[in-house]
């Protein structure tokens, strides 16, 4: 019996791949091209397009991002079949609807691969190859109870009684519902049950692997489960829309041996993949996980390849607590949701909201508040009222005066010293920490932590604001002026790190805000960010520099939302429309 070895053959990496200055490939999956995409599909890719941003920076080293759409498969099939159109031309069609969406929503990706792509039937090709030739494939009878619409096998211990569309009882999958078939075929098998032991040595060996790490420990129990042999290819009088396997016209490659393979065949595979694999962060939906921290691992193992550096997983969106489902008609458009409250808006919100570990809800009211409160009110108001002529008439960043705000070496223990108060020490010890914090929670796949603190430090100094009142000073007064100046140096500091530090989430509003302050390119990175530098007694390259013009209002208020209601329901189109 072929057998792998126990432990992990543990080659030389590449000295870019690890320590300063690594390169860094992030991921979304490619997303299923039979319809259009909804707010789940938007997420992903903003996860992973906010890591790529937050990487670059901090100037971490060369990164890349790559996305795509899924084009093969019976689901495909069938659903071209029922608009009647060919599966390429569905697949064309619905692919641009995905970089319309993504584009739109600013989603920076360097990479979009389609799985119709030649380059990627070949990557898929050799690939198979590479597992033929390690002994891995045997051709075997199959049956067992398949769902289309995951395009998998489904065990008995995942499935559930149901009723299909004319109320007849029938099996459906346990996690999603779908109505699944009994079907018997003769089909390829991969050993899967001989990787039991080279996957848990990775898993040990890599507890970060897997994150977060409720998901890393649902991996682990899978491993300790029945791992049984795994069908990689499907009759081809079954599957005719997807990459023959080589050398047997009769079979075609199972569309997600052929899917996950896009990871490599985007880095060049078989030839130049070595430059980037396996320094990769997958980010993906917890629906897809066995696919990705199973299945993956295993075939790379069995080709002779490292498993990828990390998974960073996330849960899923409901809708008023329920799923999203075509049935229910309650699918979220993402370029409906964009323009009703904004790109930046929209990305605020769920990368806000958004929560990896447990399943987040949407609704339109939820949204409205949010941005409301902490984009246009708390952040948009804090700038206008610090930059108004009425307070700022010569429009610079003031100085900042030491004995109005003079240097304490504790602020727990602060007892308001020169103009400045105890709370006002803990503004400033709370902003100076911020960047780290945020950093590294963003290593931590916690991006909603750091907006978090972000929007708590944005209440504090507006707190700081309003309990000094600068606009009822007199600045005929010279002793006046100088703490005036230095109420708006701190304010105008504290919004130079929030707009720096907020870039990856909402980059055109941080943009229009760093713009107004007059922060040039070059002074927008995360690497080497300074935060009062006046207060440890070093000089402030913004102090007395003129500020930008005037962009108007950071964020402009979400309207009521019955008017925006009917805009949202006159903007929709129907799915048969798009596809």
């Amino acid at each position: 019996m072929w057998r792998p070895p126990r432990r992990l053959p543990r080659p030389l990496r590449r000295a870019a791949a690890t320590g300063p200055g690594r390169r860094l490939l992030l991921s979304t999956p490619i997303f299923y091209a039979n319809g259009p995409p909804h707010i789940g599909h938007l997420y992903s890719a903003l996860l992973a397009d906010a890591l790529l941003r937050h990487r670059r920076l901090r100037a971490a080293g060369p990164a890349r991002l790559c996305t795509g759409t899924d084009e093969h498969g019976l689901k495909i099939q069938q659903a071209a079949a029922a608009a009647g159109t060919s599966p390429a031309e569905l697949c064309e069609r619905v692919s641009g609807l995905f970089r319309q969406a993504l584009t739109q929503a600013g989603v920076g990706y360097t990479d979009f691969t389609r799985t119709s792509e030649p380059r990627h039937q070949r990557a898929v090709r050799h690939f198979w190859g590479a597992l033929r030739d390690g002994g891995v494939l045997y051709k075997g009878s199959y049956e067992g109870w398949y769902c289309t619409p995951e395009e998998s096998f489904l065990p008995e211990s995942q499935l559930a009684e149901g009723t299909d569309a004319q109320g007849r009882p029938c099996k459906v999958s346990l996690e999603t519902g779908h109505e699944v078939h009994w079907t018997k075929e003769e089909n390829y098998m991969f050993r899967l049950s001989a990787f039991r032991d080279p996957l848990q040595n990775w898993l040990r060996d890599n507890p970060r692997a897997i994150f977060p790490d409720p998901f890393y420990q649902c991996v682990l129990r899978w491993l300790d489960e029945d791992l049984p042999d795994l069908s990689v290819s499907r009759e081809r009088n079954r599957l005719q829309w997807g990459i023959p396997v080589p050398s047997d016209p009769t079979q075609t490659i199972y569309v997600w041996v052929d899917a996950l393979v896009n990871y490599l065949s985007v880095v060049g595979y078989p030839e130049s993949h070595g430059a980037w694999w396996p320094a990769v962060h997958h980010v993906v939906g917890k629906d897809i996980l066995k696919f990705h921290a199973l299945y993956w691992p295993a075939l790379l193992l069995a080709a002779g390849l490292e498993p990828p550096e990390r998974i960073l997983v996330h849960s899923h969106w409901t809708v008023r607590g329920q799923k999203m489902s075509k049935s229910l008609g309650n699918v979220v458009d993402p370029s409906v949701c964009m323009g009703q409250y904004g790109v930046d808006g929209f990305r605020y919100f769920l990368l806000r909201q958004g929560v990896p570990e447990r399943d987040c809800d949407y609704y339109d009211e939820k949204v409205v508040k949010l941005v409301n409160s902490e984009l246009a009110d708390a952040l948009g108001g804090l700038l206008n009222r610090s930059t108004a002529p009425s307070i700022n008439p010569s429009n610079t960043y003031p100085c900042f005066s030491e004995p109005c705000f003079p240097k304490v070496l504790d602020s727990r223990e602060a007892r308001g010293t020169g103009r400045a108060c105890a709370e006002d020490y803990r503004l400033v010890a709370a902003v100076a920490s911020l960047p780290v914090q945020v950093d590294s929670y963003f290593e931590g796949f916690q991006i909603y932590r750091a907006l978090e603190c972000i929007a708590q430090c944005v209440r504090q100094t507006n707190g700081f604001f309003q309990r000094h009142r600068p606009w009822k000073l007199d600045r005929r007064d010279a002793v006046e002026q100088l703490w005036l100046d230095t109420i708006l140096h701190v304010t105008l500091e504290c919004l130079r790190v929030y707009g720096t530090l907020l870039q990856p989430v909402v980059p055109h509003m941080a943009d229009k805000l760093l713009s107004r302050l007059a922060v040039r390119p070059g002074e927008r990175r995360l690497s080497g960010l300074t935060f009062l530098a006046r207060y440890d007694g070093k000089s402030c390259p913004f102090e007395g520099r003129q500020l930008g013009p005037d962009t108007g209002i950071l964020f402009h208020r979400l309207g009521k939302l019955e008017t925006m209601k009917k805009r949202k329901q006159e903007a929709q189109v129907p799915d048969k429309q798009l596809l």
